[in-house]
């Protein structure tokens, strides 16, 4: 019997149906929000690798260096701004709850290919 965890991305469905068929490549997040939270679930579950292939070609990193002991508790989106299907841009901005403290941002998101990517994004106070 195989236990089904919710997403932490904070949608009310199971990873491997939410965030998990992204994080294999088994689909891509069809808005700037689902890539916004997909990504976040990538941060809880240490996946560096999906977190670089997201990331903008223009303002990637080289590498990634993931904290293991980070602890993220939880997502909040508190809005987004296009980032839709008829979209080529989008911003999301989120509050994300981690062990000691939280990071508030407003992220942005460029179609590259077809693909949302996360470009940058700028720390709010």
């Amino acid at each position: 019997m195989t236990s089904r965890t919710h997403c932490p991305c904070g949608l009310p469905e199971a990873y491997e149906e939410c965030c998990g068929r992204f994080h294999s490549g088994r689909a891509s997040a069809p808005t700037a929000e689902r890539l916004m939270r997909s990504r976040y679930a990538a941060f809880v579950r240490q996946d560096g690798a999906y977190l670089l292939r997201t990331w903008h070609p223009r303002t990637r990193p080289a590498r990634l260096d993931l904290d293991p002991a980070m602890r993220w508790t939880g997502l909040e989106i508190l809005a987004t701004e296009d980032g839709s299907a008829f979209h080529s841009t989008g911003t999301v901005t989120f509050r994300a709850a981690y062990r000691g403290g939280s990071l508030h941002e407003r992220s942005r998101f460029e179609r590259v290919d077809g693909a949302w990517v996360y470009v940058d994004g700028d720390f709010l106070g």
